[in-house]
């Protein structure tokens, strides 16, 4: 097999870790100044934003094969962070969450106002958009809820920086209060274990005694938007539960279908 062709934020991170590794492995704690040194040793331009190196193989691209190959069967490599501009390799359970294409189909009245879908940017700002206006979150968990911050940016101890695409907070018919951190995933994008429990450990550290519901949304084809409750059992993700939304125009809606989601 050809030896893949590796950019420059993989030729980094590559290095990074091969220059630890061991045979047998489960850990590997690397900080932010490893990058600086080994882009001088590589010879590699670094962007102006450090992080960014780090963050890419966190929520956005696959790890390199240099990595992946050293990943015994059912498991992978995530990198998490352990502190401030410090970062762990991890090897964990193999649990990427995906939509069930089996699942029933509830068509929902589109509320997006037209401007939002014209000027959206990309996949992620569009979904958070589309779940907001519509009330997706509300129909889902049964809750009154409220986007309190879009792209929060904070700490949690032992992970460092992180970012929450959007929170929310709830309340229940009891007046029983959630905290809601929702992820965003466009069509190709996995939901993984890094941001799930990142979000997780940031209301159980920010919001102690309050009730966590983590959500993950994901584009699907046909206007579907897949929304999934998840939590962390094992150090591994789970679905509590999943359901699937189809946004149409309100003259579309099939009345038949409306009366059989009343029975």
């Amino acid at each position: 097999m050809a030896k893949q062709t590796l950019n420059r934020y993989q030729a980094l991170i590559e290095k990074i870790f091969l220059d630890r590794y061991r045979s047998g492995s489960t850990e590997i704690e690397f900080a932010r100044t490893d990058i600086e040194d080994t882009a001088t040793e590589l010879n590699i331009e670094l962007p102006k934003n450090l992080g960014d190196v780090v963050y890419s193989f966190r929520y956005r691209a696959a790890l390199p094969s240099g990595i992946t190959d050293t990943q015994p069967e059912g498991r992978e490599w995530i990198i998490e962070g352990a502190g401030r501009a410090k970062y762990r390799f991890k090897l964990v359970t193999a649990t990427r969450v995906g939509p069930n294409s089996s699942l029933v189909v509830t068509d929902i009245p589109d509320a997006t106002p037209e401007i939002i879908r014209a000027y959206a940017l990309d996949d992620e700002q569009a979904l958070l958009a589309i779940v907001r206006y519509n009330r997706l979150i509300d129909t889902f968990l049964g809750l009154t809820t409220y986007s309190l911050q879009n792209h929060l940016r904070t700490t949690v101890t032992g992970i460092g920086q992180i970012e929450i695409d959007e929170l929310y907070v709830g309340i229940d018919r009891r007046g029983c209060h959630y905290v809601i951190p929702v992820q965003a995933k466009g069509g190709k994008d996995q939901i993984g274990i890094v941001q799930t429990t990142q979000d997780i450990r940031f209301v159980e550290e920010k919001f102690q005694g309050m009730r966590c519901r983590a959500i993950a949304a994901q584009f699907m084809t046909d206007n579907i938007i897949a929304l999934f409750e998840l939590t962390l059992q094992n150090e591994e993700i789970k679905v509590v539960e999943e359901r699937h939304y189809r946004l149409v125009p309100v003259q579309e809606l099939d009345q038949k279908a409306i009366r059989d989601y009343r029975d």
